[in-house]
């Protein structure tokens, strides 16, 4: 399946055989996945046809012309973006049927259970215990940083299974039902006012071993393949011209003429050009994508995102003077996904100091281009041979 025609005629059977404007919107998604037109790369049978994935675009086209429904994908972000890739990849025959259908349609949120209290930027040097129990696993820890946790019904997570060997090396991955009454979800209030985030509790959480990812002690393989898909999400979505931060200072640059300034001139215009530089990179790296699976390129992109927004947030406060320090609702919410674009300047500016953090620090991933990327020494490393027990802490 790698004709473009074909896929046209697929498509336009898939729109015939369910209008979308008699269809209600959940029988539509179902009907397009089982049709292999949710993500055209994925095997048949798993909502695709083994075609390429730059073919994506010929079947999107047609639906949005059509008026067809999407899957909301900023809400499921975490489930299409960082748990589909990894199921695909190390998932049994019955995991990728059993959860690849409803976390692409949405009818399932999904939520990452990965950062600790002791364990952010260090993620390897987790304690989240996973503990042999019969034909499963009983898992006590806390998880922090957890993005949608109050809406979700699965996270992946990562726990130790093996203390007795270095801290890369005795991890294991997991698929967690957000809905075992160990599981215990708290609000992390935000300096915007809301709680997107959230502290997750796991006290007594049963998993069953059908429900693991990957050998038992691969876990930090698997979550690679997580973390280098996170990345890809976050920094290498597809924008338009002046999509994404930079459109609503240049909207405003172009509609208060008496809040311009030489000064902010130029820097604006320095930041249109990066921001352009950053999309067309952007989309250099999801065509890639269509050849291979991601690699350290997309921590690359993760940074430039984090900065761009930092800065470009920070210009939109100075611009507007001080209409900027004004925030439009402090009420404490928790909502279904970030929306940038949709709120005013100043929740912009709060918003985006958590984007040098959220998805690995910026710290973290100047060493993975460093090392990954230019290819430079590694930092000298203590703890390579060291057994997480004796790990100080």
């Amino acid at each position: 399946m790698t004709d473009a025609g074909e896929l046209r005629r697929r498509t336009q059977e898939l729109l015939a055989a369910h209008p979308p404007a008699e269809t209600e919107r959940l029988d539509f998604l179902r009907a397009r996945f089982d049709a292999g037109l949710a993500w055209v790369h994925y095997p048949q049978g798993l909502g695709g046809l083994g075609a390429p994935r730059s073919l994506q675009t010929v079947v999107d086209a047609e639906l949005e012309a059509a008026g067809a429904p999407d899957n909301d994908p900023r809400r499921i972000g975490i489930g299409l973006g960082m748990a589909a890739p990894t199921i695909l990849k190390y998932g049994t025959e019955e995991q990728k049927r059993r959860f690849l259908r409803p976390l692409w349609t949405g009818e399932e949120v999904w939520c990452q259970l990965f950062s600790e209290p002791g364990a952010g930027s260090d993620l390897a040097a987790l304690g989240t215990r996973a503990v042999r129990e019969g034909d499963g696993w009983l898992v006590n820890g806390q998880k922090v940083w957890t993005s949608s946790a109050h809406l979700a019904r699965w996270a992946i997570l990562i726990a130790r299974t093996d203390p007795d060997v270095p801290k890369h090396q005795g991890i294991t991955y997991f698929v967690c039902d957000m809905t075992d009454p160990g599981v215990e979800v708290r609000p992390l209030r935000q300096i915007t006012g809301e709680a997107e985030f959230n502290e997750v509790f796991l006290t007594g959480v049963r998993i069953p071993d059908a429900h693991r990812l990957g050998e038992v002690g691969d876990g930090w393989r698997v979550a690679q393949t997580t973390l280098n898909n996170e990345r890809v999400a976050i920094g290498g979505m597809r924008l338009p011209r002046e999509g994404g931060m930079i459109g609503p200072v240049s909207r405003t640059w172009r509609e208060r003429p008496e809040l311009r300034t030489p000064d902010l001139h130029q820097r604006l215009l320095g930041l249109w050009v990066e921001a352009e530089v950053a999309r067309f990179t952007s989309e250099r790296l999801r065509q890639q994508l269509t050849v291979g699976q991601p690699g350290p390129e997309g921590a690359g992109m993760k940074l430039a995102f984090a900065r761009l927004n930092q800065e470009i947030s920070g210009l939109e406060v100075e611009l507007r003077g001080e209409e900027g320090l004004l925030y439009d609702d402090w009420t404490m919410r928790r909502p279904e996904l970030v929306d940038f674009t949709g709120r005013d300047a100043g929740y912009r500016y709060l918003r985006s100091k958590g984007n040098s953090i959220e998805g690995g620090t910026s710290e973290v991933l100047l060493n993975i281009v460093a090392e990954r990327v230019l290819g430079l020494p590694a930092e000298p490393r203590t703890d390579k041979d060291v057994a997480w027990k004796d790990l100080a802490r």
